[in-house]
C-alpha cells in the first residue's frame, strides 16, 4: 500500500447561517445574515457570516449590519446562537471520527481527517471524502466542502477551492498548476503586510514565491522567507495535533450610539463578563488573562490585559475588566464598542468553580 500521506481538510458551508436554516424551514429561499441587529439600517456591528444567496447580493462576513441592510433590508437577520453551533459542531467532529481516529478539530466548523495507511491512493481518499460529505448531509444535515491531498497545507488549498459544496483532489504533481498564478494573499500565513513587501521583491504570484531567490528571501524575511517559499511549492510537513482547545473566549458589544456614559459601559461588562464565564463553564475552563478591547468613536482601538489566578467565575473576569477599563479609559472620549475575553484557558475538574 502508498504510504504517502492522505490529508482532508472538511470545511462547512457557511456554517452559523446553515445551522439556523436547518432549524427554520420559513428561511428557505431567503438571503441569511448572522449578526448585529441592523435597527432598521443603522445598527452598528458586523456580520458574522450569511449563505450563499446573500454572497451573491454582495454581502459578506465582517460588513458592517447598516451596509448588508442597505443591499437587502428584506434579508433574515438573526442573532448569532453560540450553543447551538457548538451543538451542530459536536455532531460533525463525531461523524468525522467515525472515519479515522486522527482528526484535528482547528475551528468550530473545520477540520483536518488523517488517511495515511487507511487508504492506498488520493483517488481513494476523495472516495473517503464523498462518503463524508454524504454523511454529514444525513445527519446532521449541513454542506461541507472537502479538500483532498497530501499534505495540511494542500488540503486546506483544495478546500477553499472546493467551495461551495464540493470536493477537490490536488496531487503533489499538480502544485504548480493548481496554486501557481493565485495571488500571493491566497496563500496560509500571507497577510496584506508581507504581500506588500513580497511585491516590492517583484514578486507577484504564488509561482513566482515558489521560484523566487532564496538568499533574497533570507536577507527580507530571515527563516521565515524560506518557510513562504516551501509553502508556495506545496511543502509541508506538519502533523496533525488531535486535541482541539479553543486559546480564549470572547464576547464583544457596539453599543446603538457612541457613549462616555459609565453605568452603561460597566453594565454592558458586566453582560460580556458573564457571557464569557458561561462558555467557559460550560467547556470545563478555567483562564488565567483577561482582556479589555476598547474601540473610541474615531475606530482607534486598544486592548489592555492582566493575568488573575485561575478562576471561571464571572466576577472574577468582571471585577477585572472593570478595573482595566477604568484604568485605561480616556476621559472625555466616547466608546463605539467594548469586548471581554479570556484567555491562558486551563482544563479543570470536580464540581465546584473556580475563584
Amino acid at each position: 500500500m502508498d504510504k504517502k500521506r492522505a490529508v482532508l481538510l472538511v470545511d462547512m458551508d457557511y456554517f452559523y447561517a446553515a445551522c439556523e436554516e436547518l432549524r427554520r424551514s420559513d428561511l428557505k429561499g431567503k438571503a441569511v445574515i448572522v449578526g448585529a441587529d441592523p435597527k432598521g439600517g443603522k445598527g452598528r456591528g458586523v456580520v458574522m457570516t450569511c449563505n450563499y444567496l446573500a454572497r451573491k447580493q454582495g454581502i459578506k462576513s465582517a460588513m458592517p449590519i447598516s451596509i448588508a441592510y442597505r443591499i437587502n433590508p428584506d434579508a433574515a437577520y438573526l442573532p448569532a446562537d453560540f450553543p447551538y453551533y457548538e451543538e451542530m459542531s459536536a455532531k460533525v467532529m463525531h461523524v468525522l471520527r467515525g472515519f479515522s481516529e486522527k482528526v484535528e478539530q482547528v475551528s468550530i466548523d473545520e477540520a483536518y481527517v488523517e488517511l495515511t495507511g487507511a487508504v492506498g491512493s488520493l483517488d481513494e481518499a476523495a472516495e473517503y471524502a464523498e462518503r463524508i460529505k454524504g454523511k454529514v448531509r444525513a445527519e446532521p444535515g449541513l454542506s461541507c466542502s472537502v479538500g483532498v491531498s497530501f499534505n495540511k497545507l494542500m488540503a486546506k488549498m483544495a478546500s477553499d477551492a472546493a467551495k461551495p459544496d464540493g470536493i477537490k483532489l490536488v496531487r503533489e504533481s499538480e502544485v504548480s498548476s493548481f496554486m501557481g498564478n493565485m495571488p500571493l494573499d491566497k496563500l496560509y500565513s500571507v497577510g496584506d503586510k508581507t504581500k506588500a513587501r513580497l511585491e516590492s521583491m517583484n514578486i507577484k504570484s504564488i509561482g513566482g514565491l515558489a521560484k523566487a531567490n532564496k538568499m533574497a528571501l533570507l536577507s527580507e524575511f530571515g527563516s521565515i522567507g524560506i518557510e513562504l517559499r516551501n509553502y508556495a511549492n506545496g511543502i509541508d510537513e506538519s502533523a496533525l495535533v488531535e486535541n482541539y482547545e479553543a486559546k480564549s473566549i470572547g464576547r464583544e458589544s457596539t453599543f446603538e450610539h457612541d457613549t462616555s456614559d459609565q453605568k452603561e459601559i460597566e453594565q454592558e461588562l458586566m453582560k460580556l463578563s458573564k457571557e464569557v464565564a458561561a462558555e467557559a463553564l460550560k467547556a470545563g475552563f478555567a483562564f488565567k488573562n483577561i482582556t479589555v478591547k476598547i474601540r473610541y468613536s474615531d475606530f482607534s482601538e486598544h486592548l489592555h490585559s492582566r493575568g488573575i489566578k485561575p478562576s471561571s467565575g464571572a466576577e472574577a473576569i468582571y471585577s477585572t475588566a472593570r478595573l482595566l477599563y477604568l484604568d485605561s479609559f480616556e476621559r472625555g472620549r466616547k466608546l463605539r464598542k467594548i469586548g471581554v475575553r479570556a484567555s491562558g484557558l486551563m482544563k479543570y475538574s470536580g464540581q465546584s468553580r473556580l475563584g
